[in-house]
């Protein structure tokens, strides 16, 4: 059913054909069948006297540009902005949210070796997308590239965040790395390194190499997108 249609059945889902509604659509063709506002609109499970919960959640994802990983960074309290979304509605969308970043978690965990920045990305991003404060960590790994473990290494603000260097190679001795990538994040979405993101890296470089430990990339994480020193050449 086409959506002027849809329209003249009313504001509310109760008014509208039993195919259309969110749930009955979904135990008939499948979630796959479901748009993001309207997956959306069986978690809240109402809207308003004006809209429904299917067009309160296509407003919400407007304001995100359609992006669930936007929809994923906004609080609680920016959620709850919407005519129609109170705490228990905001706290739901929140956890189902949650649940998306520890699914990908799951498939990332699984992951046995890194050999460049885009195995890097694909392995620090499902941690890293939702965050609004940049953070440092490091990915350890064997002779082989294989992995031994991540850790982070700090946090910091909107646009920087202090790195010890002294912490970065204290955590590769303890775990016996010899090989290592670092990553950080920018929440501003900004590939472009800083001048203090290429002066980290170069001491960075140095400090590793006379502990015998090889720096093999430093990676910017975006919503979307990487950029790599490695391949730029700047390691």
């Amino acid at each position: 059913m086409g959506k002027e249609s849809i329209k003249e059945q009313g504001n509310t889902i109760k008014d509208w054909n039993e195919a259309d509604r969110p749930r009955e659509k979904l135990a008939l063709y499948g979630e796959s069948s479901l748009s993001n506002a309207e997956l959306l609109a069986i978690l809240i499970g109402s809207g308003t006297q004006q809209k429904s919960a299917v067009e309160l959640m296509r407003d919400v994802l407007k304001v995100c540009d359609g992006h669930l990983s936007r929809l994923g960074k906004m609080s609680i309290a920016e959620l709850m902005k919407f005519n129609g979304i109170g705490d228990a509605k905001a706290i739901t969308i929140k956890a189902a949210a949650e649940l998306g970043r520890r699914r990908a978690l799951e498939h990332v965990d699984d992951m046995q070796q890194i050999a460049n920045a885009s195995e890097a990305y694909a392995y620090m991003y499902p941690l890293m997308r939702d965050l609004k404060c940049e953070e440092f960590w490091v990915i350890l790994m064997n002779n082989s590239s294989r992995i031994i473990k991540r850790v982070k290494i700090s946090t910091g603000g909107l646009t920087a965040t202090a790195v010890d260097i002294r912490v970065v190679l204290k955590e590769a001795l303890i775990s016996d790395a010899t090989c290592m990538i670092v990553c950080h994040n920018h929440p501003s979405g900004s590939l472009r390194p800083s001048n203090d993101d290429k002066n980290l890296t170069s001491h960075l470089v140095a400090a590793s190499r006379t502990m015998n430990i090889r720096l093999i990339d430093h990676v910017i994480v975006t919503d979307g997108n990487y950029y790599s020193f490695a391949d730029n050449g700047l390691i």
